[in-house]
């Protein structure tokens, strides 16, 4: 780790915009510009706090009480400490190129990266600078375990994505930007709802299958969310199952913040949606099941694109709660919430999950 930087307190006035904003725990100093975006509770909430010791609310219970993740996340942030020596001042007001002619050097852009080894001596579970998948393989551990280790949120440094694969050839297969859902699905959901639609000669009966299928989805999306992705504690023992956990959402878990693992592949989706149509098809007559599928894949991108916005963007007040009510499941309370559009069969089968406060 690069020596502390001495940081006059004058300085944090002129760190309190989204363009650089620093905040203090004590006298170590925290630039948290590039987290601003990825702030489970959005970017104006730590803005309110810019320049100023956010020690105090990090640990208010009403407010929201941060994990040890949470505050293991913050060493990456640290570019030095507070000190009151008259003679550094004014270093803030030397512009770069006066600062490069002293040998200070670009102090504005000194990064600290993410402590991997740190990490990894303590708990013994996956290092970040390797590849993922081979330790999961090779780990040989308990169930309990590799559960509370997955459910720890890491946060892999400068906002790339950790490597997955050992063979760099293999690693894109993984990542997929949010748009390719909308831009795979969208034709898919069209072609299939207009030949249900030409089947049945009746545009009525093809929309209300469609809103039918829409509507089922969101069932579907509670059920896969919580009896599949979240099969932990009734997951058999073993090696061959925690590799698939990992891979089909444990791996979402453990880095919450990857904006290149927040939807599903292509190719897994297939995979998962197959027998869905199958059933679908057993239930309805031909025409019906095709409007009532397309509908639950329209429900689908809904879904996976709404599950990336409560990650990352910036969003209205009713999207923004919503977020908070995702963000409490993976801070939180994992066992609990899984409704990632709506709360609503959450509240129907028990599994809501109540949020202290305002997420921050």
């Amino acid at each position: 780790m690069a020596s502390m930087r001495k940081i006059h307190p004058a300085w944090l006035d002129n760190h309190k915009s989204d363009k650089s904003c620093w905040v203090t725990v004590g006298r170590t100093v925290y630039d948290v510009t590039n987290f601003l975006e990825d702030h489970p509770g959005g970017a104006e909430l730590i803005l309110e706090y810019g320049g100023q010791d956010v020690q105090k609310i990090m640990e208010d219970e009403m407010s929201h009480e941060h994990s040890d993740a949470a505050w293991s996340m913050m060493n990456e942030y640290i570019v030095g400490k507070l000190c009151d020596d008259e003679s550094v001042a004014h270093d803030e007001e030397l512009i770069p190129e006066a600062k490069k002619e002293l040998g200070l050097g670009n102090e504005e852009e000194m990064e600290v990266p993410t402590d991997y080894e740190a990490d990894y001596a303590k708990h013994k579970f996956i290092d970040l600078k390797k590849p993922m998948l081979a330790q999961v393989w090779k780990g040989g551990w308990s169930n309990e375990f590799y559960l509370d280790q997955v459910h720890r949120p890491r946060h892999y440094a400068g906002g790339a994505s950790a490597p997955l694969f050992s063979w760099a050839w293999m690693e894109p297969l993984s990542l997929t930007p949010w748009w390719v859902v909308p831009i795979v699905w969208i034709p898919a959901v069209c072609t299939v709802w207009w030949l249900g639609l030409q089947g049945l000669g009746d545009v009525r009966i093809a929309a209300a299958m469609f809103v039918l299928g829409t509507a089922v989805w969101t069932l579907i999306e509670y059920g896969l969310h919580r009896f599949l992705f979240h099969l932990d504690e009734m997951m058999p023992e073993g090696r061959v199952f925690i590799t698939l956990h990992f891979l089909l959402h444990g791996i979402h878990h453990f880095l919450p913040l990857d904006r290149m693992r927040l939807v599903m592949p292509p190719t897994l989706l297939a995979l998962l949606a197959t027998p869905i149509y199958h059933l679908v098809h057993l239930i309805f007559p031909y025409y019906f099941a095709l409007c009532g599928f397309a509908g639950g894949l329209f429900g689908y991108i809904c879904y996976d694109v709404t599950h990336y916005m409560l990650h990352h963007s910036k969003l209205p007040q009713y999207w923004r709660e919503l977020k908070a009510y995702h963000l409490a499941h993976h801070f939180q309370d994992y066992q609990m919430g899984f409704g990632v559009t709506s709360k609503f069969w959450d509240r129907v089968f028990g599994t809501e999950l109540g949020i202290k406060g305002k997420t921050a």
